[in-house]
């Protein structure tokens, strides 16, 4: 029988979970502590603290262009980074990756933002054949994580980008209140490794990447320890409430919200709404909602009545998404159901540097402590 934590809603069917006698899980309460066992810090010091780093990346910056990169996928997170850092004053450079999978909403959402908060936008466009041609040596591969290539490759533009203008930081959606679970063991795979892609890519015939901007370990450390470019979730430092920032942006943005987290791209949602629980039983809702239990942000009678539902708005948009991904990938529907059916194979398998990061990992913590990443 299924047993679900009685304070989040992650369960049995999660690798390594564990529940304490009061059936509480580990993921949650590894959560509660990551999050410093409170999740309303003082007002003053959070204030302080915001001030003096706003205050740091102002002066790094003095006499460059821009003194602060934002990756900008049109949710809600990066979105409130880049309305956030406005009205701070800082002078950010939003950056976008298109890999041909945008949403119309997302593109709006994009455009309304850049326009209102009057930024400058870099986008970095993927060619979709090449894109194309590496999902489908992904697919053939069998690999869990096919979103590996849109990660990475958004980790290298926004790195790159900041080594040409000077930059030193790269602010971020990424936060404890809203994703501070960790993804559970076999969920995703390390996104800094770009001999994975370039391996799994070899298999379909792409011998050589063109416009996609693939980093791999060795390029990471030189950017992060070398450079000391600094990845920074900027969230964490504000008083982050989702439902509070998509109400400010709506009203002042034009900003339009998606049903779940990460929808923004078709793929993303097909992805996550589709592929993930019919091939791999995973459902990557579980995570997501667990995380707004665990930080008051969502009842949990709420949460277990979403997860409940489809991972979708609605079956006409699920198939919908289906037919969309289908004829965007050139597939039939018996070529989907053949994929669906295959058994899952491990990244590893193909080629990777997750090896070459543990060591370096291992000298590092050795040296100076445990890495950042």
């Amino acid at each position: 029988m299924k047993q679900i934590c009685t304070r989040c809603l992650m369960d049995s069917t999660i690798p390594d979970i564990s529940f304490d006698a009061q059936g509480v899980c580990n993921y949650c309460t590894d959560l509660v502590a990551l999050m410093g066992k409170s999740f309303s810090p003082d007002a003053a010091q959070r204030k302080a603290a915001l001030s003096a780093f706003v205050e740091q990346v102002k002066r790094d910056g003095q006499g460059k262009e821009y003194d602060c990169i934002i990756g900008l996928s049109g949710g809600v997170d990066s979105a409130w980074v880049l309305y956030q850092a406005k009205k701070l004053g800082l002078r950010p450079l939003s950056v976008h990756m298109d890999n041909g999978w945008n949403s119309n909403l997302a593109q709006s959402n994009i455009e309304g933002l850049v326009r209102t908060l009057d930024v400058h936008l870099f986008t970095h466009v993927i060619d979709w054949h090449e894109y194309r041609e590496l999902m489908q040596a992904f697919f053939d591969a069998d690999v869990v994580d096919v979103e590996l290539l849109y990660d990475n490759a958004m980790f290298a533009v926004n790195y790159r980008l900041a080594a040409k203008y000077g930059i030193k930081w790269i602010l971020a959606g990424t936060n404890k209140s809203t994703e501070g679970m960790r993804m559970p063991p076999g969920w995703n795979w390390f996104k800094f490794d770009a001999r994975n892609i370039r391996c799994i890519g070899k298999r379909r015939g792409v011998t050589r990447l063109k416009t996609f901007p693939a980093i791999g370990v060795l390029e990471y450390v030189w950017q992060e320890y070398i450079r000391k470019v600094r990845w920074v979730s900027f969230l964490d430092l504000l008083d982050y409430k989702k439902e509070e920032a998509l109400q400010v942006l709506e009203r002042e943005c034009g900003y339009r919200r998606y049903p779940y987290k990460h929808y923004e791209s078709i793929f993303t949602r097909f992805y996550q709404g589709f592929i993930l629980p019919r091939k791999f039983r995973i459902d990557k809702r579980k995570v997501h909602l667990a995380t707004l239990v665990t930080t008051g942000q969502m009842t949990r009678a709420d949460a277990l009545q979403k997860l409940s539902e489809i991972p979708y708005p609605s079956q006409a948009e699920l198939d919908s998404d289906r037919l969309y991904f289908l004829k965007k990938m050139n597939w039939s529907e018996q070529q989907l159901d053949a994929y669906i059916a295959r058994p899952e194979k491990g990244h590893a398998e193909y080629g990777t540097e997750l090896g070459l990061w543990k060591l370096l990992a291992n000298i590092y913590k050795l040296a100076f402590g445990r890495p950042k990443a």
